[in-house]
């Protein structure tokens, strides 16, 4: 019998049974998949251990096929203010749901991160919903192998700051235009959003002007249905 500890983010929980709930939860690992037999019962002690919106410690030993059985269940952070905004909470559903469905077919370690660093942002009102947003889009595209490039335009041109350009979403890039709204200083932004965490973007100023467009073109090259 094998024994797994690690950090977990629960994606879905699904009543099993008369007691029993099935998780599927993302971690540094990758995704799990575990019964926690006896939950939904008023005494369990692993109830409080696999809230929504949370990172948990868990253990999970191993079971019959791939489902593994939850043994034990820690909430190490509620991220509670996330449930006082409507608009931030339905991003964070909208988040849990676009990571369960990719990491099923994709499953990289890397979704832990992400999902937990916009969970970090939810939680703080002082960080805009939309720089939350077009951060997660940047980070899933990238992840499901459509990497918005920042270097070369659709043509394979090294992008200038002395041009602008328009996004093109038949190519998924950048194409130069004379009138497109995408300038030097949003490129700037867009590789800032591709390459930092969002406490340290929020520390940069001058981002409001950019951060509409930006969000445009992130949230087209995530193409999240």
């Amino acid at each position: 019998m094998s024994v797994e500890r690690t950090r977990a983010i629960v994606l879905r929980r699904t009543n099993y049974g008369e007691a029993d709930r099935i998780l599927r939860m993302i971690t540094p690992l990758g995704q799990r998949t575990a019964i926690a037999k006896g939950v939904r019962r008023e005494k369990s002690k692993l109830a409080g251990g696999i809230e929504l919106f949370g990172i948990s410690d868990i253990v999970v030993t191993s079971g019959r096929g791939e489902m593994g059985i939850l043994t034990s269940a820690r909430l190490v952070q509620f991220y509670r203010h996330i449930l006082e905004d409507y608009d931030r909470l339905q991003f964070g559903y909208e988040a849990v749901n676009v990571v369960a469905k990719a990491s099923a077919d994709l499953d990289e370690p890397e979704w832990y991160g992400v999902l937990s660093e916009v969970f970090m942002a939810l939680d703080l009102a002082t960080i805009p919903l939309q720089l939350i947003q077009a951060w997660f889009y940047i980070h899933y595209a990238e992840l499901v192998g459509y990497e918005l490039n920042l270097e070369l335009d659709v043509g394979g041109q090294p992008l200038d700051a002395e041009k602008t350009y328009m996004y093109d979403q038949a190519e998924r890039g950048l194409r130069v235009a004379e009138q497109g709204d995408i300038d030097a200083h949003h490129i700037k932004f867009l590789r800032i959003l591709a390459s930092k965490p969002i406490q340290t973007i929020m520390q940069i100023g001058g981002t409001a002007a950019v951060l509409p467009n930006c969000w445009v073109v992130a949230r087209q090259q995530a193409a999240i249905d």
